[in-house]
């Protein structure tokens, strides 16, 4: 972070809170290569808290000159204009996540939205708050294809798209997550909403271990595949991704839809249309959904992939 790009930084900050999103947004996304020297650094709007994300440790005058830059913001017009509470500067390289408060009081969990759904996040506790923003046009798609279908969430974390789904008019989903707590999350995320939760099952299991309960639920008229690039002795996208896709045939119904989706930018969209190819010819690619535009990158192959897949002619 040389001092060029730290003024880079502040400038698309003033401007982006002196007309602050009246949802969550992205503000500043480094990690899609469009700015030397701010390649490991995002900013989040949490409609009033200013979440910094630091994904690699700087050299110590930078990192001084970056909490100088980040404590200064705070006495602009721009900050007060934007309503902005607190900010939040995460340290996603160290093994806590640790964050630091650098404005305003520490903030544990808010209520954020998206497209007008409410989602509860928490900061400082967890590398991860609980909605991935870059998929915010994927949990669109859902919506806008969920009216009366029944639906499985693979690798569900906090239910995002379940919430999306319901919102929709789904008759059902089903979401899957080795992790419980975050499956609490989601339903407190329907109740956020006001959804019917008999609509809504939630299977805190390891997929490769529960094929039988997950074939139970169905068939499925869309299956949303959306897993961690690495998860320590459950699943390595290299080499288990393929383990899932052989598996839809039996999964969906004569017509049904695949939302394939990953975020590794070591991976290529070909490596979805390869492996569904082999693993399920039966499926046609039919689009990739466009990621929003606060999140550009360098190499499109790069950023997340969200591939729709059709079963049938």
């Amino acid at each position: 972070m040389t001092p060029l790009a730290l003024a880079t930084l502040n400038q698309h900050l003033l401007t982006a809170l002196a007309a602050a999103p009246t949802e969550t947004r992205r503000l500043f996304h480094g990690r899609g290569r469009c700015w030397p020297g701010l390649e490991q650094l995002t900013v989040d709007w949490l409609q009033g808290v200013l979440l910094v994300s630091l994904f690699k440790e700087p050299e110590a005058e930078q990192l001084a000159a970056l909490r100088q830059l980040l404590t200064d913001l705070g006495s602009t017009p721009q900050w007060a204009a934007s309503g902005a509470r607190s900010l939040m500067l995460q340290h996603r390289y160290l093994p806590d996540s640790h964050g630091e408060w650098l404005l305003g009081q520490p903030v544990d969990s808010c209520t954020i939205t998206e497209e007008g759904l409410r989602y509860q996040v928490d900061l400082g506790s967890k590398q991860n708050n609980g909605l991935f923003l870059d998929m915010r046009y994927g949990r669109n798609w859902v919506r806008a294809n969920a009216r009366g279908k029944n639906i499985l969430n693979l690798f569900a974390y906090t239910c995002g798209f379940s919430v999306a789904a319901i919102a929709g008019g789904a008759e059902r989903v089903v979401n899957l997550d080795m992790s419980r707590a975050a499956l609490s999350r989601g339903r407190d995320n329907h109740r956020l909403n006001g959804h019917d939760t008999s609509r809504v099952s939630f299977l805190g299991h390891d997929l490769f271990k529960s094929w039988s309960k997950v074939k139970q639920g169905g068939p499925y008229d869309l299956v949303i595949i959306d897993p961690p690039s690495f998860q320590k002795g459950s699943f390595v996208l290299g080499k288990d991704y393929a383990r899932v896709l052989r598996r839809l045939p039996e999964l969906l119904t004569a017509n049904g839809c695949v939302l394939a989706c990953m975020n590794d930018p070591a991976f290529s969209v070909d490596f979805l249309l390869q492996g569904v190819t082999q693993e399920a010819p039966g499926l046609r690619f039919e689009q990739r959904l466009e990621n929003p535009p606060e999140f550009p990158d360098a190499d499109p192959q790069c950023g997340l992939k969200a591939l729709v897949f059709r079963q049938g002619d």
